[in-house]
């Protein structure tokens, strides 16, 4: 008798989008030492923690040399005093009523978007945008929910196409799905669904039964006013979404690591014995027997970006990333690329030119002008033919990786 794995691991696709990219961009380095590789991939920040959250972590770093303000564990779900500031700042003061203990931190939200899942029945049918960000469909393969790849599309997945020709926002399924992962500021296309479209999905899933996993990572990019910032911002929301939000690309707390999650204790799902059960408590209970909490130092760095002067100082940075999106979509424009995005997230979508693929373009992107694109088909069938940008480099890097492009028109 020997020990089996969970088969489901095997299904998983045996490279990751971005480890695809990283092996290919070791093999340019090492065959081009003197080229200087740019890369407008992957979505890291670039950016050094801002003063207000440095100061922080100082502080917080001598309680802990302190006996008198030592920490040891904290509560799962977070402290009270970030807990609160967060209810305060990014619900209240748009008019959504939440309470703290609405509100579970943790260490990112790529680990709550991949963990939220093991809440639902195995067989719930899950419905994604294509193209999507992987995690959404790598957890749930994880979890055997996904069924078997067919044509590069999971046959029990519910696959939601967001193109240029439905102006990237998704259609219903004509299949019900259980749960519906949504993310807005999207990754990868960086485009937004307006108040009156995320209304629909919000209706949708009450008229229908299901629950929407929402990722709002980019909410704060949002520059035009009548996008929401938040799901809770739209009628009955509460009572079928729960909202993931992060402090990575906010605060550039990538390398810091801290996140928060939202579960209305209004959202009910079946308990499958005829009766109805609330997630908050679920999530509550799954968090204090998988998790210990995050650092207590990591929590008082981010309670001071909601200070007047760390607000003031991480809008800064954002702005910064913002006018490198402003710059891109200008050049590539110029071009005579078609392009999406950019505008309310870091993310600028291209489609690529005529008779190339999405691959085909990131080689080419590579070996004539040294820069790293993310290919879209690694999004999914959709992503095919398009080809992300994204606006986390420096103004240094941004502009040369400009003038790069330029020279290829």
């Amino acid at each position: 008798m020997r020990t089996t794995v969970n088969g489901n691991f095997l299904k998983l696709q045996s490279n990751y989008l971005f480890s695809d990219i990283a092996r290919k961009v070791a093999v340019f380095k090492d065959a081009n030492p003197d080229r200087r590789v740019i890369s407008l991939g992957i979505g890291d920040v670039t950016r050094p923690l801002v003063p207000a959250v440095i100061e922080a972590l100082h502080k917080a770093v001598d309680e802990m040399g302190d006996a008198a303000h030592f920490r040891g564990y904290g509560p799962e779900q977070g402290y009270a005093f970030l807990r609160e500031v967060i209810a305060e700042y990014d619900y209240k003061a748009r008019g959504v009523d939440l309470s703290p203990d609405e509100i579970f931190v943790s260490d990112g939200a790529k680990s709550d978007v991949g963990n939220f899942q093991e809440l639902f029945a195995a067989e719930s049918v899950v419905a994604v945008t294509d193209p999507v960000y992987p995690v959404y469909v790598d957890s749930n393969v994880m979890a055997g929910r996904a069924g078997v790849m067919a044509d590069k599309q999971w046959d029990r997945l519910v696959y939601l196409p967001c193109l240029n020709e439905n102006d990237f926002v998704p259609e219903f399924p004509k299949t019900r799905p259980d749960l519906i992962y949504l993310c807005y500021p999207n990754n990868p296309t960086g485009t937004v669904l307006s108040r009156e479209a995320l209304q629909g999905w919000v209706d949708y899933a009450r008229r229908e039964g299901c629950v929407i996993l929402y990722d709002s990572a980019y909410e704060a990019f949002i520059t035009e006013g009548e996008v929401p910032h938040s799901i809770y911002e739209l009628e009955g929301a509460q009572e079928v979404a729960v909202e993931f939000r992060s402090f990575s690309k906010t605060a550039g707390f990538t390398g810091l690591r801290c996140a928060y999650t939202v579960v209305p204790k209004a959202l009910k799902v079946r308990d499958g014995q005829g009766g109805m059960t609330a997630l908050n408590g679920l999530w509550n209970r799954r968090q204090c027997t998988k998790y210990n909490g995050c650092p207590y130092i990591v929590q008082r760095a981010a309670a001071a970006t909601y200070s007047p002067e760390g607000r003031a100082q991480i809008m800064g940075v954002i702005g910064g990333y913002q006018r490198n999106a402003a710059q891109l979509r200008a050049a590539v424009t110029g071009m005579g690329l078609e392009v999406y995005g950019g505008v309310n997230a870091p993310y600028i979508w291209v489609r690529v030119p005529q008779g190339a693929t999405s691959w085909g373009f990131f080689d080419h992107l590579l070996e004539s002008a040294a820069l790293v694109c993310t290919p879209g088909a690694g999004f999914g069938l959709s992503g095919e033919g398009y080809v992300r940008l994204t606006a986390f480099g420096s103004p240094e890097d941004t502009a040369e990786a400009i003038r790069r492009l330029e020279s290829l028109r």
